[in-house]
């Protein structure tokens, strides 16, 4: 299975659409693997930064990043958003993963050239309690742009997303 997070909740069917960041494709579906939807349990435009261990990440990057912790992912959000959160209501779209083909298999991104009609919806519930359940570590900070100027001298791989919406 894969999936799509909305805010939106009766959606019955989802048509190919332009992405801003990548205009030079044509209208996808997106959808989201398993393993990373946990990057998803948040309100669409809030910014935030995932981060975890590769085969490739180095025992010092482990090490300093992850010697406090036993969560495998920590994904950080600043605290402005924390309210909108707590107050978001989402929902879970599953898709036939045959229909699918990967973007981007490090980011766990899947696209279709096709509309596509999801086989189920489910509300996800308490996001913070969603977010405990996969084992996520939640930072909350004040601003992220410390986090993503530092993650990008690491050997972790991470996800930046909505990031045109955190504080300068």
């Amino acid at each position: 299975m894969l999936y799509h997070f909305s805010e939106e909740e009766e959606i019955e069917i989802f048509h190919p659409r332009k992405h801003s960041s990548f205009p030079e494709r044509l209208p996808m579906v997106w959808a989201i693997d398993k393993e990373r939807s946990a990057l998803y349990f948040f309100p669409r435009d809030c910014p935030r930064i995932a981060y975890w261990a590769t085969s490739n990440t180095t025992q010092q990057d482990r090490q300093f990043y992850f010697h406090t912790t036993t969560a495998k992912k920590v994904i950080a959000i600043e605290g402005s958003w924390l309210e909108t959160i707590q107050n978001t209501r989402l929902y879970r779209y599953s898709f036939e993963s045959e229909h699918f083909t990967t973007m981007d298999e490090g980011a766990g991104y899947f696209v279709s050239y096709e509309t596509q009609i999801p086989v189920n919806v489910e509300p996800v519930g308490s996001l913070l309690q969603a977010l405990t359940q996969e084992g996520v570590e939640l930072r909350i900070m004040p601003s992220l742009t410390p986090l993503s100027e530092e993650l990008l001298q690491t050997s972790l791989h991470f996800s930046m997303i909505r990031m045109r919406n955190r504080k300068k």
